[in-house]
């Protein structure tokens, strides 16, 4: 199975975009670990506690402090020194947030993405670059037909439709300029990600987190619902694995899922805050029903496609997902500290 290559990575000079996000502190951590020069461009961290900040910083070459939405800020960080691969991680991830703020997380998750690809034009070293989007970037009817790269984008909320944007810009710009100049440019639609160190607010494990933490039942607006849980390290190894293949073989697809192993998906968002609470023996949960709610209530991803093309499939999804994800925090509530947790994880990853 297709795995990280240390080998490939040690000395690459890599843009990470999102670097201080939950994903993006998990992503920068593994690439330094394996040689790679790793540097940062993202918003301080909107959150306290934060894994990057929990993490540190001393793992990166540079760390720079920029919001994509301001243009000239990014061509001047993108151009302060020269890239081999990019991985476009940062967004204004957030669904609610998105709800509260579609304006200000269009302008992050659009015109962010458009900016850092018009700054990355300049760059004569690139080999690949490869843009995060998400599994709802679909059309999604709830049918409960795993998508496709090939089905409909689409977006019933202003998150969703932003990101959807966002491959099409990102498909634009790579046949309008980079294909012309032999830089593979992709997008990568993962699912939903869970895994120690997420304290972002709306978030469902992170939530679960909190209240055992204060001694309260967390509150679930849709137990009832299914999304295509998947480890975070899985979601990560999978877009080192999709970038490694892009900077390296001539016939890979321009879009991939990411997402777990058929049948995985089917865990509800009341089957897992079951098993995360009892993990940390916390009170159980507790349903509350948000009439006014648009959130699909079925989303799963078919990732058939990178198997088949880059021999990856996820390792922990699912039950293994909320076991690992739970070990960390209830370790971490104990005095562990975040980094020894994190590579400890990666550690074990790379064995299985």
């Amino acid at each position: 199975m297709s795995r990280p290559d240390p080998a490939f990575w040690a000395g690459k000079r890599v843009l990470l975009t999102g670097h201080t996000g939950f994903k993006g502190s998990w992503a920068g951590l593994w690439l330094a670990r394996m040689g790679a020069e790793v540097t940062g461009l993202a918003l301080a961290p909107d959150q306290t506690p934060a894994l990057a900040d929990l993490l540190g910083y001393e793992h990166l070459t540079a760390s720079h402090t920029v919001d994509l939405r301001d243009r000239r800020a990014v061509t001047d960080a993108v151009g302060a020194r020269p890239f081999d691969l990019v991985l476009h991680m940062a967004a204004q991830p957030i669904v609610r947030a998105a709800i509260e703020d579609p304006v200000g997380s269009l302008a992050t998750n659009i015109m962010g993405t458009a900016h850092l690809l018009e700054a990355l034009r300049d760059e004569d070293a690139l080999k690949a670059v490869l843009v995060i989007t998400s599994d709802k970037v679909y059309a999604n009817n709830d049918a409960g037909r795993a998508f496709q790269e090939g089905d409909a984008l689409g977006g019933k909320d202003p998150y969703s439709a932003s990101k959807a944007c966002a491959e099409i810009v990102t498909a634009s710009y790579a046949k309008s300029y980079f294909d012309r100049a032999g830089v593979p440019v992709a997008t990568a639609r993962g699912g939903n990600v869970i895994g120690g160190g997420d304290f972002s607010r709306d978030r469902l494990v992170a939530d679960i987190v909190r209240a055992a933490r204060a001694g309260e039942a967390v509150v679930l607006r849709h137990p009832e619902a299914t999304r295509p849980w998947q480890h975070v390290l899985d979601c990560v190894a999978g877009y080192l694995v999709y970038a490694q293949a892009l900077a390296t073989r001539k016939d890979m697809p321009r879009a991939l899922n990411f997402g777990p192993r058929p049948g995985a998906a089917e865990i509800t968002v009341g089957e897992l805050a079951t098993q995360a609470t009892q993990a940390l023996s916390a009170k159980p949960w507790r349903h509350e029903p948000d009439l006014a709610s648009i959130e699909a209530k079925m989303l799963a991803v078919d990732a058939g496609l990178a198997r088949r093309t880059l021999g990856f499939e996820s390792r922990l999804d699912g039950p293994a997902a909320v076991a690992w994800t739970m070990e960390w925090y209830r370790r971490q509530g104990e005095g562990e500290a975040a980094r020894d947790l994190c590579l400890a994880q990666i550690d074990a990853y790379e064995s299985l």
